[in-house]
């Protein structure tokens, strides 16, 4: 689950977004003494997510409101599914609905793509990696997602991870420039963050592999013929990761090369959020 006071301020903030100073189309209409129940309705195949999270956002309109849930995050559903009843005072229950939906739905396509990728692996000791390529604002709510669909977080952000990318690399005078910069900032700093690098090509491979002194090495853009050599050179010493334009299609020839991860941004960026739709009973 994701940090108590990050999800409290996403929530609030969506709720400010959305109601501001009341539901007028549901106060126009319905006593305010009025109660009902309603029922979270599969549309579509997938992985449902943001269960959870679902439970937070209505409970934060009524914290006595009643839902009972019969999926779990991370379950495979199909189309006609319930995943859960909620029954309170419909007033709650219509604020809470498109806030409910969002989440759900967004979370669910994200979880949903990234189980494709992850079975596409099946046999092998690649893991799948999400990005920063995130919604601004819903970034660790993206990544829950990720992590319900069998997916691993790479860092959450700049603060958790050293990573030397293309223009960290050449703004600081090279790669070995670079890397003992890091060393030097870290010990000043007290702090204790892996360093993972980017390299190009085999020229900035080998110039890593001999300055050393780093966790994992990303092959940026290599062909999988590259990547098996590049895997071979580095023989275990470093993690390994792929990155750069691989697709589902490509997907498993970069994994057979034996890299330890492979980053794909499209799990995030670029998905399709499952139809799911909130029905009163």
């Amino acid at each position: 689950m994701i940090n108590e006071t990050t999800l409290n301020a996403l929530i609030d903030n969506a709720i400010r977004e959305d109601v501001g100073d009341g539901d007028h189309s549901s106060l126009s209409c319905i006593p305010a003494s009025a109660t009902g129940k309603a029922q979270l309705l599969v549309k579509e195949n997938g992985i449902i997510a943001g269960v959870e999270i679902a439970e937070r956002v209505f409970k934060k309109f009524d914290p006595q409101i009643k839902i009972e849930r019969f999926i779990e995050d991370g379950t495979e559903v199909k189309t006609g599914d319930i995943v859960f009843t909620v029954e309170g005072k419909v007033l709650d229950l219509l604020k809470a609905e498109r806030l409910v939906l969002n989440i759900m739905q967004r979370m669910s396509g994200i979880a949903t793509r990234t189980n494709i990728y992850v079975k596409r692996l099946e046999g092998l000791h690649t893991r799948v990696l999400d990005t920063r390529k995130t919604t601004p604002g819903l970034r660790e709510i993206e990544k829950l997602a990720v992590k319900i669909g069998g997916g691993v977080n790479h860092r959450i952000g700049l603060y958790d991870m050293i990573m030397l990318k293309d223009n960290h690399i050449d703004f600081a005078g090279g790669i070995e420039k670079a890397i003992h910069s890091v060393h030097k900032y870290l010990k000043e700093k007290n702090k204790d963050l892996k360093i993972e690098v980017e390299v190009r090509n085999f020229d900035e491979l080998n110039e890593v592999l001999r300055v050393g002194n780093i966790h994992r090495i990303m092959l940026d853009n290599f062909s999988p013929a590259e990547t098996k050599k590049a895997v071979e050179l580095i023989d275990g010493k470093y993690e390994t990761e792929s990155s750069g334009g691989i697709t589902l299609e490509t997907l498993r020839s970069y994994a057979e090369c034996g890299v330890d991860y492979i980053s794909v941004g499209a799990l995030t960026h670029h998905i399709k959020s499952m139809d799911l739709s909130l029905k009163a009973i």
